[in-house]
């Protein structure tokens, strides 16, 4: 039976059948897939059993069941995570992304950290490539928190460290919890070696770096760690300059940048770039002309587009590889004094409102568009203000 036919069958059982090759004029006894409902996952657990010895799918070489698993349109991938074990590791598994790259599926998603009217419930929603609301997550686990980090690790999403307020205390965290889509659901994983908020956080080479900050008593950090999925652990490595909050972190060609924030030790806002090498693991510094107070930033095309908090109605566009800056002109649309948040879709960047503000259409720019139209409109529409914004594609 052709892969590309089961498609839209959920699920297999294997039966025999008789049949007559046409070439040989011989009769074969073989199996023949039988399609299972949706509704009817979780009946196979007694066909499909939790011994990873087993196969995936009777009848299949593993790596052709994980195809077919992969081809299986992905709102159903929660309810197939309760099949079996086997089936729910591999939709856990970064296997899953890789296949379905090659297969052609992977989709875009912005999850976008919105809030009510009176801005005090969040809630993260999902919007389809369209910008169509698809559903709401469920509640994030802990105490409301504030000042943490959003990171996208192997297709999941990652909340980090920030704080909460206690009695009228700010508690730092050190906590971290991951939203694995495929499965609809929350989990914890290790916690931070030290609890922060406010600082830099970034993916860079399939591993997660949290860079300064404040502390659990309420002074700036320099410490730096980061965490490793394979063994779910954070390691402690070499420490930057000078402490630094405030900050933002991106990954480019194999090296962390950390920038913005302020430090203790300068006046004002930061001007320097701090590197690390994962490969030397040491830290130098640099120091740049461009955007020190950033209040929104996305990596596209391999350069990284700013937001500054003087300075709203301009792009500002750094390129690493010539330490350069260069500055873009925002279309005024809705009112001057609109902040924003940075959102990027098919290879092009969202400017999404920061206030309520019905006027309002999503800004896009598209870095790879002719000279002079550039800037255009999107239906991206989130049903409060954006408080942070990332893509996954599963």
């Amino acid at each position: 039976m052709p892969i590309f036919s089961i498609y839209k069958m959920p699920a297999f059982v294997s039966e025999k059948k008789r049949f007559k090759d046409p070439n040989t004029g011989l009769s074969n006894s073989v199996k023949q897939d039988t399609p299972i409902r949706k509704e009817s996952y979780r009946s196979l657990t007694s066909l499909v059993v939790d011994d990873f010895d087993s196969p995936i799918l009777p009848g299949l070489p593993d790596d052709i069941a994980k195809y077919c698993l992969a081809l299986v349109p992905r709102s159903d991938f929660p309810t197939m995570g309760g099949v079996c074990k086997k089936w729910r590791y591999f939709l856990q598994s970064k296997e899953l992304i890789t296949v379905r790259r090659l297969a052609g599926l992977l989709e875009e998603w912005l999850y976008v950290l919105t809030t009510d009217s009176e801005g005090k419930e969040n809630h993260w929603e999902v919007l389809d490539c369209h910008g169509h609301k698809h559903h709401v997550l469920p509640p994030m686990p802990g105490p409301t928190r504030s000042g943490f980090g959003v990171v996208v690790l192997n297709g999941k999403l990652l909340v980090v460290g920030g704080y909460s307020v206690i009695t009228e205390t700010t508690v730092a965290s050190e906590d971290v919890y991951q939203y694995d889509s495929c499965l609809n659901r929350w989990g914890k994983l290790a916690n931070m070696n030290v609890a922060r908020h406010d600082f830099a956080c970034a993916e860079l080479s399939g591993m997660i770096y949290a860079v300064g900050g404040y502390g659990i008593d309420g002074s700036s950090l320099s410490s730096a760690e980061v965490y490793n999925p394979d063994t779910d652990t954070w390691t402690l490595i070499s420490s930057i300059r000078r402490p630094r909050y405030g900050c933002f972190a991106c990954g480019f060609e194999g090296k962390l940048y950390v920038m913005g924030g302020r430090s203790s030790f300068t006046i004002g806002n930061s001007k320097f770039v701090d590197v690390y090498d994962p490969e030397s693991r040491t830290w130098c510094e640099m120091k740049k002309n461009g955007c020190v107070m950033v209040t929104a930033h996305a990596v596209l095309e391999k350069k990284l587009f700013c937001s500054e908090w003087k300075n709203q109605r301009k792009l500002s566009i750094y390129n690493p590889y010539d330490n350069s800056w260069e500055m873009v002109q925002i279309p005024l649309t809705g009112s001057t004094s609109i902040k924003f948040r940075f959102g990027t879709l098919d290879e092009k960047l969202l400017l999404l409102s920061l206030e309520e503000e019905p006027g309002y259409r999503t800004l896009l720019y598209d870095p790879n568009a002719a000279p002079g139209s550039e800037w255009q409109t999107s239906e991206v529409k989130m049903s409060g203000p954006c408080l942070c914004c990332v893509t996954i594609k599963v």
